[in-house]
């Protein structure tokens, strides 16, 4: 069995990025909100397999540049930061989002797709 390490709290510059992304999907404040309950919402854990297949996602290539260097970091046993999420509604057909993480996502697919991955939840309101 793979070992991953993790950091205990997604890094500072984790929740920019979650934003930038967001902000092409939302108005600004609405992702202010959301950016402000993922800073707020506890670790969970969910498995690789189960996160890509919520947000309804491709895994990505283990030759994609970003997915490769995080292989590299879970081989040298680099701490992970946890990833951000917003989300879904099955009942009305809206996926979850993979707001920050989704090549560390793919790179724990790649390395065994049961891994269980700390995130954090922002529900979308």
């Amino acid at each position: 069995m793979i070992s991953v390490t993790w950091k205990d709290h997604p890094e500072e510059h984790d929740y920019p990025a979650a934003a930038d992304y967001l902000e092409l999907l939302a108005e600004p404040e609405v992702v202010d909100a959301v950016v402000a309950e993922l800073r707020d919402a506890p670790i969970v854990h969910k498995k690789a397999k189960d996160l890509l297949r919520a947000a309804g996602l491709e895994l990505l290539g283990a030759e994609n540049p970003h997915v490769r260097r995080d292989l590299i970091k879970i081989n040298n046993g680099t701490a992970l930061s946890p990833i951000l999420l917003v989300r879904g509604d099955f009942r009305t057909g809206v996926p979850m989002v993979i707001a920050d993480g989704y090549h560390r996502v793919c790179a724990i697919h790649w390395a065994d797709e049961n891994i269980e991955i700390p995130a954090k939840i922002a529900a979308l309101r």
